[in-house]
């Protein structure tokens, strides 16, 4: 770490810079533990902008804590659909449980963190917006605020580099309950907003320039510091949209791995040709009828590429025993992810057609 430290005097102007200037987003300004929770596990690796609508939909559907326990998983993966890394969803639905037979929350950072899906970013930001706990939260838009504060060129992806960071900002927090309530969020919405990522800093309007190291010395544009991760592994896959008298045909993935437990459309390893996809159809005692069309797709996740090469192909057959053969109803009605978007889409337009007399 930099042998700078984070100056207190940051935190009374970036806190009136927030009172003013703060996006208004419907997890702010409440102390409701279920919503803020909800909130920020759905904000884990995912913007803003896109949580918004599922934010709105997943309370709609499960307003209270005691309503999550009790959802049908299958209605609680269509809620989460598209929305991606579905173990967040089967996380938050485990730890309602557990608060449910507690009989609440726990209120603290500790307690907190004994919950399912819930580190150590996510136990301090409700600690303190729910609670009025003195927890600091360190995300990546926090990470790179304090890292051009103090000038730090140590990796931020260093569990040591950030403690001591989550340490210094520890050390600043305010200690009057309704600043304590939005201080972590203060320095996020600075990341986000001001102390940007991919760009330059707005550094013209920081409330903080004048006690920034970075700016001073010109270093803010290579901070953070982040050692440069794997290349993903790519991995090609034939997949099948099936149609057979108005019905396509899904599988259901495993309870374990990847996307556990949604739907997909039937798949098999390696981008096959034409003649190659028939002959394994024909494995399955499937008969390609007609060749509607080929679709190409790639989607990529944290540390996996799938590329895609799809077939959209009338069958006579029944094909895996462990297949669920369903009409428009049936696919709007079943979660499949959205690494398979391209496939949904023509198969809702497939079977769409079918029902046009």
């Amino acid at each position: 770490m930099t042998t700078e430290k984070l100056p207190a005097a940051i935190t009374k102007p970036l806190l009136d810079w927030y009172r003013a200037n703060a996006r208004v987003l419907p997890w702010r300004d409440i102390t409701d533990p279920y919503r803020i929770w909800v909130s920020e596990i759905m904000l884990q690796q995912t913007r803003v902008a896109a949580v918004l609508g599922y934010y709105a939909r997943f309370l709609e559907a499960f307003p209270t804590v005691e309503a999550l326990a009790a959802a049908d998983e299958e209605q609680l993966m269509k809620r989460w659909e598209g929305l991606g890394y579905y173990s967040r969803a089967r996380n938050l639905q485990k730890a309602a449980k557990i608060v449910v037979e507690r009989g609440g929350f726990p209120d603290t950072y500790e307690g907190l963190l004994e919950l399912p899906g819930i580190g150590d970013y996510t136990a301090s930001a409700i600690a303190a917006a729910a609670f009025g706990r003195r927890e600091a939260a360190v995300d990546g838009n926090v990470l790179r605020v304090v890292t051009r504060l103090t000038d730090c060129h140590e990796d931020i992806l260093d569990a040591k580099v950030k403690k001591a960071i989550r340490a210094q900002l520890q050390e600043i927090m305010p200690k009057e309950d309704a600043d304590i309530r939005i201080f972590p969020q203060a320095t996020m919405e600075l990341g986000a907003t001001v102390c940007v990522p991919n760009g330059a800093p707005k550094c013209d309007i920081c409330p903080v320039r004048e006690r920034c190291l970075a700016r001073k010395r010109g270093t803010a544009d290579v901070l953070p510091v982040k050692k440069a991760k794997k290349a993903r592994k790519i991995e090609e896959m034939t997949v099948f949209v099936l149609l057979r008298g108005g019905e396509t045909a899904l599988h259901k993935r495993g309870k374990a791995g990847l996307l556990a437990g949604l739907w997909e459309f039937p798949n098999v390893a390696g981008a096959l040709s034409e003649a190659e996809a028939g002959a394994a159809l024909e494995t399955l005692e499937l008969q390609p009828k007609v060749w509607r069309s080929r679709l190409t797709a790639k989607h990529i996740f944290t540390h996996v590429e799938w590329h895609m090469t799809g077939y959209v192909i009338e069958i006579s057959g029944s094909g895996g025993a462990d297949w669920d053969w369903v009409d428009a109803e049936g696919l709007v009605a079943r979660a499949v992810p959205s690494a398979f978007a391209r496939y949904y889409e023509a198969a809702a337009e497939e079977l769409k057609q079918e029902r046009i007399p």
